[in-house]
């Protein structure tokens, strides 16, 4: 038992693994707060403005700037000292003063002022005392406030300074080329400047065109100023309110060919598409007037606007139809197409028997489509008997005779007309030899003309819709 004590007794004493750290580590703590102390006593001493956190100079720029530019203004005239700039760019030192009219900048790089003269200096500076302690006296040139009250009572008064010699050509040259004042409001008195309206226009055009003082040249002109007016419907109908239209038709019995050219030109401008107009021309005998001038020997251009009147006064009006075919008016139609010399207007002629023809026939399909026609205007249409007329006085072979014309225009209206004509005039038709050989050889043209247009990329072209016609035709008639 004593044995196993003094072995205990004997065994070494022994610490825990963390008190051993911490023991060990204690001198090194102790000579780091030491260091630290040190080093807070040397900063204490020896004080310095870069270690601040703050700088006063700079945290209070605006207040040094205020400062400076006190101090500058509290500086004396005498010790300012004069700056001579050149055309050259030099630095400005503080307190120097600056000539009016000089270039100052700042140069961003160096933060100096610096200064030089304009390039074109137009100012004149007066250098005096340019001696270190004076100030820079400059001539400015400027007003006094009497000089200002002196010049603006003088521009009340109209006083005017002297001119130059160039002021004053040039003001010569400028009287050359306007009229003074004066004159221009005498004119202006003088005339008696009266607006008018159309009606009013039309009146005194009217009567211009009636008066037996006016020459030829006045009533040609009346009635085509006249034209220009009645083109509108409500004018047209103006016209015939005052009169005005009778006198145009009577215009039609003149001998002088002029004045029928012109009062049919005035004529079928008023008629077109303007009913009203078209009755009261039927009643003043404006249809017999027109149709003796293209039955009689005249001028073509008269014989032009008579037949533009005639159509105008023709198409859309069933009575006035009726009332051409009572006249003969197909016969005159027939012999103004034989004459020689009259190509033009009977491809006019032609067009005019194809519309009157289509219009017939649409109009009757109209009304039994859609009711809307009245019955009266369908019974007028019904009593017109063109297709049995036309037939009867030889337009079969006359519309087939014209189809031999050059011009494209022309063979596709007599195309057009000879369509419409085809279930009227097909016996005649079948049996005309010239007819089935003109056929073959616009066939053989147009089949060439289509081909071209094919090659141009054109699929329907012009001559393509000549050839189906001229095929339709040949179809029919076989």
């Amino acid at each position: 038992m004593e044995r196993g004590r003094n072995r205990k007794e004997k065994r070494p004493l022994t610490m825990p693994h963390q008190g051993l750290l911490l023991f060990r580590m204690a001198p090194l703590c102790m000579l780091l707060g030491m260091l630290m102390v040190s080093c807070f006593n040397f900063c204490l001493c020896h004080k310095n403005s870069e270690f601040a956190l703050t700088n006063p100079e700079k945290s209070s720029t605006k207040e040094t700037e205020r400062k400076e530019t006190i101090a500058e203004e509290e500086l004396e005239p005498k010790i300012l000292e004069v700056f001579h700039p050149t055309h050259e760019w030099q630095a400005l030192r503080p307190g120097q003063a600056v000539p009016a009219g000089s270039h100052v900048r700042l140069n961003l790089q160096t933060g100096a002022r610096e200064v030089k003269l304009q390039d074109e200096d137009k100012f004149q500076t007066n250098l005096k005392g340019s001696k270190k302690g004076k100030r820079l006296d400059i001539n400015t040139n400027t007003y006094t406030s009497q000089d200002l009250k002196d010049a603006l009572a003088k521009f009340k008064e109209g006083a005017e300074m002297e001119n130059s010699k160039e002021d004053q050509e040039r003001q010569a040259k400028v009287k050359q080329l306007f009229r003074p004042i004066e004159e221009l409001k005498k004119d202006f008195e003088e005339l008696n400047v009266v607006i008018e309206t159309d009606m009013q226009i039309m009146v005194r055009l009217i009567n211009k065109f009636n008066s037996s003082s006016s020459s030829l040249e006045e009533k040609i002109a009346a009635l085509f100023d006249l034209e220009y007016y009645v083109h509108q419907m409500d004018n047209a109908q103006d016209l015939l309110s005052f009169g005005g239209l009778q006198v145009v038709i009577n215009g039609l019995n003149s001998t002088e060919p002029l004045v029928k050219e012109y009062a049919a030109f005035v004529l079928g401008a008023a008629f077109s598409s303007n009913p009203k107009v078209q009755v009261e021309a039927i009643e003043g005998g404006a249809l017999q007037k027109l149709l003796v001038i293209l039955a009689t020997e005249q001028p073509l251009t008269t014989k032009k606007k008579a037949l533009f009147a005639l159509c105008s006064l023709l198409r859309h009006f069933p009575y006035a139809q009726q009332q051409f075919l009572k006249l003969g008016g197909l016969q005159v139609l027939r012999s103004l197409v034989q004459e020689k010399g009259m190509e033009v207007l009977a491809v006019r002629v032609v067009t005019l028997l194809y519309d009157l023809v289509t219009e017939k026939m649409f109009a009757e399909e109209d009304a039994e489509l859609t009711q809307d026609m009245s019955p009266e205007r369908l019974q007028q249409y019904r009593q017109v008997h063109l297709l049995p007329s036309l037939q009867e006085q030889g337009w079969c072979e006359i519309t087939a005779h014209l189809l031999a014309l050059p011009e494209h225009d022309a063979r596709e209206k007599v195309l057009q007309t000879l369509g419409a004509l085809l279930a009227t005039c097909w016996d005649r038709f079948h049996q005309d030899t010239q007819l089935h050989k003109t056929l073959g050889t616009l066939q053989a043209e147009y089949q060439a003309l289509a081909a071209l247009e094919l090659q141009e990329g054109e699929d329907e072209g012009y001559f393509q819709e000549l050839l189906d016609s001229i095929n339709s035709l040949l179809m029919e008639l076989r």
